[in-house]
């Protein structure tokens, strides 16, 4: 139970330490409006509503506030994403398994027919008494 605790915590600090809050919140928020348009419109047009940045709730506009303000949100003009994403993309090293080679020996090389076999030694003779 102390080590499902401590990595609960861990994960917690690192949603925090990440802005990770701020994405819970707004889809939070993206929820509530989807499920309040919804009520007067189609699914399809509700959806698309709320995703036009024209139509920002509160809670909308005080995450974006809070994401430009952590420096959260895109990077600075002239920053090129192509370094960036550079070590991301690479290919994955090809790996080819082969099969192990074969044994230079073999059960049946060792193995000789009963009919070739020597017989077995005969028991020593016992001493007369």
């Amino acid at each position: 139970m102390k080590r499902r605790f401590q990595i609960a915590v861990i994960l917690f600090a690192w949603l925090l330490a990440t802005g990770g809050q701020w994405h819970l919140i707004q889809s939070f928020a993206w929820g509530r409006m989807i499920a309040a348009y919804a009520k007067t419109m189609p699914l399809r047009e509700a959806v698309r509503l709320t995703m036009t940045p024209d139509n920002m709730c509160g809670v909308c506009e005080l995450v974006s506030a809070a994401q430009q303000q952590h420096g959260d949100t895109a990077l600075p003009v002239g920053t090129s994403l192509d370094a960036k994403t550079l070590l991301a993309f690479q290919p994955a090293p090809t790996v080819i398994l082969t099969a192990p080679p074969a044994p230079e020996w073999s059960l049946s090389d060792r193995e000789t027919p009963a009919s070739e076999r020597a017989a077995p030694p005969l028991q020593p003779p016992r001493a007369l008494v």
